[in-house]
């Protein structure tokens, strides 16, 4: 089971969304569920990265953090925000499909 953690305040902005474990729906390197999931966490960390210069992520086997930092410009946070919402939608799309192996935590915090 993939498990998705994303990680809001009160007023519903993303600081963060974790990513771990495996689907095991298909042998590696064949698993289409952690080939999607991947290519949207992946996405995510990347768009942030071009269009927004924030680099503040870890990356293990089987397990992804990517959070915002806490001092991000006003002007920027627009711009995260559309990231991030993209990328739960893109998420929750995948868990719908395949909830058996796809698991998203959507909390404030």
């Amino acid at each position: 089971m993939i498990n998705i953690n994303i990680v809001r305040d009160e007023s519903g902005f993303i600081w963060q969304y974790i990513v771990e474990g495996h689907a095991e729906f298909a042998d590696p390197g064949k698993d289409i569920i952690c080939s999607a999931v991947s290519a949207i966490a992946y996405n995510g960390i990347n768009a942030l990265d071009e269009l927004v210069g924030i680099k503040n992520y870890g990356i293990e086997s089987g397990y992804m953090i990517c959070s915002v930092p806490t001092d991000i410009p006003e002007d920027l946070k627009e711009k995260v925000r559309i990231i991030l919402e993209t990328i739960v939608v893109g998420f929750k799309q995948l868990q719908l499909s395949y909830e058996d192996y796809v698991s998203v935590l959507d909390e404030e915090v």
